[in-house]
C-alpha cells in the first residue's frame, strides 16, 4: 500500500487490540458490549478507538450480537391522520429522542388498512427491528397476540385490549379523567350533561366513558346523552350536531379529546351558542390545541410525553436483559382549567 492509500484506510479491530494491548477477541467483546472484559480492558479499548477513530462494521457487529440497533414505532392509523394529528407528532417527538439517546434507530409503522396491517406483522415477525412500541390500539389488531407469540420486547402507549398481562404498557387512568371532568360539569351547576366519546374500540374512549358515566350515576343524573366521535375534529362536530338535535336542553358537554372538542366547539357557535353561558365544555389530552380554542379550553392534561418516555424505559429494559415480566405503569391526569368552563 502507499502511504496516501494507508492514510485513507479506515483503522481495524486489530489495530484497536494492538493499541490496547489486548486480544483481539477482548477487542471484539469490548466494542460489542462489554461480556466478560474486565474494567482496565474496557478502558484500554475504549480510549484505543477514540484515538484511532474506529468504526464498528455495523453489518458484522449485528451478526455477532442479532441486535438490528433499530426499533419500530408502530401506530395501527392511516398516514393522513397520523400526521394530522398532534398526539401522534408529540409520541413520535419523544420516542424517537429518548431512543437516539441509547443509539437506536426509529422505524415507523403505519397500518390503516388489512394489507398495510399483514405487512407489518410479517416485518415485525421476520425480526427487521430488535423490539416495537405500539401507540393507538384497536381491538381489532392482532398486535397484543402477535407480539406476544413472538416474544419480541415491546412496549403499549395505551392499554392493549388483549393479553394486557403478559405485555408491558403505559397508561393514563383515563376513568378518573372522565370522572373529573363530568364533576366539574356538575359542581358548576350544570343540569343536563352529554359527552362526545372516543372510538368505542380503543380502551381511552371507552374508559373516558366509564368514568363520565360513573360520575352522572352518583350524582343522579340519566347517562343517557352519548355521541360518539372518532378523536378527529369532523367527529366531533357530527355528533355534537347529533346531540343537540336530541338534547336541546344540553347546558355540559364532555368531549373525551381536544380535537374534537374543537368540531364541537364550531357547531355550538354556528347554532349560536355561547361558550360557557350557554353550554360548558370540557376535552381531553391538552396538547397545545386547548390553548387556542375560543374561548379557550378547559381539558384533562395528558402526559403523553412522560408516557412516552416511559414506553421507552421499558422497552429498553427489555433489551438490555432487565426482567422479562410485563410492567405497567398509570399516571394521573389533572384538569387545566380555562374559560369555556
Amino acid at each position: 500500500m502507499t502511504g496516501a492509500e494507508s492514510r485513507d484506510a479506515s483503522p481495524t479491530l486489530d489495530e484497536v487490540a494492538r493499541l490496547a494491548g489486548v486480544s483481539r477477541a477482548t477487542a471484539s467483546r469490548a466494542v460489542n458490549g462489554g461480556s466478560r472484559v474486565s474494567p482496565r480492558a474496557q478502558q484500554a479499548v475504549a480510549e484505543a478507538v477514540h484515538r484511532l477513530g474506529y468504526t464498528p462494521n455495523q453489518a458484522a457487529r449485528s451478526l455477532v450480537t442479532r441486535r438490528t440497533q433499530s426499533v419500530a414505532l408502530v401506530v395501527p392509523e392511516p398516514d393522513e391522520r397520523v400526521f394530522a394529528d398532534p398526539f401522534f407528532a408529540r409520541t413520535v417527538h419523544i420516542v424517537t429522542r429518548e431512543l437516539s439517546a441509547h443509539d437506536y434507530q426509529v422505524v415507523l409503522l403505519l397500518a390503516g388498512g388489512d394489507d398495510q396491517e399483514s405487512r407489518m406483522l410479517r416485518f415485525l415477525g421476520n425480526r427487521q427491528v430488535d423490539g416495537a412500541i405500539v401507540v393507538s390500539h384497536h381491538r381489532g389488531d392482532s398486535l397484543p397476540d402477535h407480539l406476544s407469540d413472538l416474544g419480541l420486547p415491546s412496549a403499549f402507549i395505551g392499554r392493549p385490549w388483549s393479553n394486557s398481562d403478559r405485555l408491558s404498557w403505559v397508561d393514563t387512568d383515563n376513568v378518573a379523567g372522565g370522572l373529573e371532568a363530568t364533576r366539574l360539569l356538575i359542581d358548576r351547576g350544570c343540569r343536563r350533561i352529554a359527552t362526545i366519546a372516543g372510538p368505542t374500540d380503543m380502551t381511552a374512549g371507552v374508559d373516558r366513558l366509564d368514568g363520565w358515566k360513573q360520575a352522572m350515576q352518583s350524582a343522579g343524573r340519566r347517562p343517557d346523552a352519548i355521541g360518539y366521535g372518532d378523536f378527529t375534529p369532523e367527529g366531533g362536530a357530527y355528533a355534537c350536531r347529533q346531540l343537540l338535535e336530541a338534547h336541546p336542553d344540553l347546558d355540559g358537554i364532555v368531549v373525551a379529546s381536544d380535537l374534537m372538542a374543537v368540531g364541537a366547539m364550531e357547531v355550538l357557535a354556528a347554532a349560536g351558542k355561547q361558550i360557557p353561558r350557554d353550554i360548558a365544555i370540557t376535552g381531553a389530552d391538552d396538547l397545545g390545541v386547548a390553548e387556542r380554542t375560543d374561548p379557550p379550553l378547559t381539558t384533562l392534561r395528558n402526559p403523553l410525553s412522560e408516557m412516552a418516555a416511559e414506553a421507552v424505559t421499558l422497552l429498553l429494559g427489555q433489551l438490555d436483559g432487565g426482567s422479562a415480566a410485563p410492567r405497567r405503569v398509570v399516571f394521573a391526569p389533572t384538569l387545566i382549567r380555562r374559560a369555556s368552563a
